[in-house]
C-alpha cells in the first residue's frame, strides 16, 4: 500500500474535489472494462484494479469487466504437454485445447477475479456466454490477409452472432458487477473460444457503454518513434493501419475499439494496466493514462 500520509488534508479534499465533475458526468453509466496483462498477473494491480471497480460502483457508475487469460492457458497447456498454437494471432483451438481454455477462463481466472472484487468489498458474480445466452457465436471464418482465396481452420473459435445483454442489465441494476470470461456457445450448444477484446467491443455497444477500456501492457498506441498517441480518430487509425504502425497482438484490440467507437460507445480508451489505479485516473482526472479513440 503506497504511504499517503504526507498529503496534506487540504490537498486531499482538494484531490477528491476534482473528481465531483467526473462522478457526476458518468454517474448511472455503464463502463465495459477488457481486463488483462501485467494488470491481471501482478498481485499488487491484481488488487487496485479491484479496489478500482469497487469504487466505479460505490460511486454510481456500472462497471462490467470482461477478462482475457492467454497467459494461464499457454501455462495449463504446457502441463498437459500441448504446445499452443497460432495462426494470424487467433489461437488454433482443437476439442481438448477448448476444454482447457473453459476450465481456465470460467474457472480459474474467472473466480480468482470474482475473488479480488468481492474482498476489495464489492458483490462480483461470474458468467460464461452461455449464462443467460449472454454470447451466442459461430465457427469463425479465418481468411488468409495475403490471399483472400485461402482459409484457415482455427478449430472452436468463434464469431460473436449476438449478445442478449439481459442478464448483465439484471445484475447491473442490482449492485452487482459482472465478470464475463468470453466463451460463447453455438447452435449445437457447442463452445466458442472468442477474443476477449472482440467480446469486451461488442458488449460495450450493444450496453450502449459510456466508455469501453482496454488495459494492456503498453502505454497505449505509439507512433513508429514510440510517442504516445493520445487521441486517435478512425481516420488517423486507418493510415496507422495502412502504414504498418499497429500491427500484431494491437490488430485486433484497436479494430475492436474503433468498431465500438463507430457504434454508438462515446469513447474508447487503451490504457497501460501496469500504471497502478490507472483506471481512476483515466476516468477521474484530466490526465490522459494511454490513448482515446473517438469515432470522428
Amino acid at each position: 500500500m503506497t504511504d499517503l500520509n504526507h498529503i496534506i488534508p487540504r490537498d486531499k479534499a482538494e484531490i477528491l474535489a476534482q473528481a465531483l465533475p467526473y462522478i457526476r458526468k458518468f454517474h448511472g453509466k455503464t463502463i465495459v472494462i477488457k481486463y488483462g496483462g501485467n494488470a491481471m498477473t501482478d498481485p499488487a494491480l491484481q488488487a487496485d484494479f479491484a479496489e478500482d471497480v469497487v469504487l466505479l460502483k460505490l460511486v454510481g457508475m456500472n462497471p462490467v469487466v470482461v477478462h482475457g487469460g492467454g497467459p494461464q492457458i499457454e501455462t495449463a497447456l504446457n502441463r498437459l504437454g500441448k504446445k499452443g498454437e497460432f495462426i494470424q494471432g487467433m489461437r488454433v483451438t482443437d476439442a481438448e485445447t477448448m476444454e482447457v481454455v473453459e476450465w481456465v477462463l470460467a474457472g480459474e481466472v474467472q473466480q480468482d477475479i470474482v475473488g479480488l472484487i468481492n474482498q476489495a468489498g464489492g458483490k462480483a458474480v461470474g458468467l460464461t456466454g452461455r449464462d443467460g445466452g449472454l454470447i451466442r457465436a459461430k465457427k469463425l471464418k479465418m481468411v488468409d490477409n495475403n490471399d483472400p482465396s485461402k482459409e484457415y481452420d482455427v478449430g472452436q473459435v468463434g464469431d460473436i452472432e449476438s449478445i442478449d445483454p439481459s442478464v448483465v442489465k439484471a445484475l447491473q441494476d442490482d449492485a452487482f458487477i459482472p465478470v464475463i470470461s468470453p466463451i460463447g456457445f453455438g447452435e449445437h450448444n457447442e463452445s466458442y473460444n472468442i477474443n476477449a477484446d472482440v467480446v469486451a467491443g461488442k458488449l460495450a455497444t450493444v450496453l450502449k457503454a459510456e466508455k469501453l477500456m482496454l488495459l494492456t501492457n503498453t502505454p497505449g498506441v505509439l507512433d513508429k518513434s514510440g510517442k504516445l498517441l493520445i487521441d486517435l480518430t478512425a481516420r488517423e487509425i486507418d493510415a496507422l493501419f495502412a502504414d504498418g504502425t499497429i500491427s500484431g497482438g494491437m490488430l485486433p484490440k484497436i479494430a475492436g475499439a474503433l468498431e465500438a467507437a463507430k457504434s454508438g460507445v462515446n469513447s474508447v480508451h487503451i490504457i497501460d494496466g501496469r500504471v497502478p489505479h490507472a483506471m481512476l485516473l483515466e476516468i477521474l482526472t484530466e490526465q490522459a493514462y494511454g490513448t482515446m479513440i473517438r469515432s470522428h
